[in-house]
């Protein structure tokens, strides 16, 4: 994406925050009981393809990419309840300001002060826009030694004071804002999510897909991307995009049949992505049997390893207590399940001394 596509984005989603635009948003129904909290200007003011609120649990951490005017986020703070907390992260001074201007009033109506805003760009969680503005003031850059300067800073405050923590939070979220991410910075951005979820940790990304490879003259079109078009990812790169970098179970639990627009004869609609990061990694072989339920005559995980319908299929306890995730839908049986407890025997915490593993 070329400065100028960035500082596109920046503008429309500045004129956004002082006036509604319509083309920025898909159709879509939030819960009305949520929606009742919330000030008008800020639902007036958000621009979305779906509603990943409904994926929050109570006492979840939630990161909120691209918060714009915080509408999810003061949704997502009435379900995660007094236990739990959520951050947005914003890279546009405009939006930030919406959101923030709210704090102290929804803070009230909440009876706590569990949503904090934070300015970053979402593929780079580790470092404070803030904290950058913040040393450039004191550092101007004037040369190459200033610069090297900066280079070693931004290096320590990603390493020692990063913007969003390793392994921090439970749900990651967003609504329409990764398609705004420059294509040679999407790698990053799934990295960052990947880094600051805790184990076990889950997503939920609404988003705007392609049918198709979307021409190099439409990602040129500074409108064209700042629209949500020319940086959609393809309906299956989306998905490949989360399982190369190692999460389970991606797949979509939201398609919209109906296209959101077509350009240039390429379909673009909206979908929601869910996935959850491993709690361990751990050798396929040996340890447990499961058995995977049906109805198809055999799938595949998303370490290749393949299961039969029906038929007992040998695993280590770390890949039965993945598939014992709710993700899977309940799709395999753990053979060795006690009858006095939840878990099977094969899960970590109970094959210690367990002859059934």
């Amino acid at each position: 994406m070329s400065i100028s596509v960035e500082i596109s984005v920046l503008e429309r989603y500045s004129e956004g925050a002082r006036e509604r635009q319509p083309a920025l948003c898909c159709p879509v129904s939030y819960d009305d009981d949520l929606l009742a909290m919330l000030p008008n200007e800020i639902i007036e003011r958000d621009y979305g393809c779906g509603d990943p609120s409904r994926y929050v649990q109570e006492g979840d951490t939630v990161l909120d990419l691209g918060s714009g005017g915080g509408k999810i986020c003061y949704m997502a703070a009435q379900l995660v309840g007094k236990s739990g907390q959520v951050i947005g992260v914003d890279m546009n001074d405009d939006m930030l300001a919406l959101a923030r201007g709210y704090q102290e009033e929804m803070a009230q109506r909440l009876c706590g002060d569990r949503v904090r805003f934070v300015k970053g760009h979402i593929q780079d969680l580790a470092l404070s826009i803030d904290a950058l503005d913040a040393f450039l003031q004191a550092h101007p850059i004037n040369s190459h030694a200033d610069y090297a300067l900066l280079k070693d800073w931004e290096a320590q405050q990603r390493r020692n004071n990063p913007m969003i923590a390793d392994n921090s939070v439970d749900l990651v979220i967003s609504n329409c804002v990764l398609n705004l991410v420059a294509d040679q910075q999407k790698q990053q951005l799934v990295e960052e999510i990947f880094r600051v979820l805790k184990p076990g940790g889950r997503v939920a990304i609404s988003d705007i897909v392609s049918d198709r490879a979307i021409p190099e003259d439409m990602k040129d079109d500074p409108e064209l991307w700042s629209g949500c078009i020319s940086g959609a990812f393809h309906e299956a790169g989306f998905l490949e995009a989360f399982t190369a970098r190692g999460f389970m179970a991606a797949h979509y639990d939201k398609w919209d049949a109906q296209p959101w627009q077509t350009v240039n004869d390429i379909e673009f609609r909206s979908v929601t992505l869910t996935a959850f990061k491993p709690e361990q990694t751990g050798a396929n072989g040996g340890g447990c049997d499961v058995i995977y339920r049906g109805p198809f005559a055999a799938v595949t995980d998303d370490t290749g390893k393949s299961y039969q319908r029906g038929q007992r299929t040998a695993v280590s306890t770390a890949t039965a207590a993945m598939l014992a995730n709710p993700a899977y839908g309940g799709a395999f049986i753990d053979t060795a399940e006690k009858a006095d407890t939840a878990a099977g025997c094969c899960t970590p915490e109970n094959n210690s001394g367990n002859s059934c593993c």
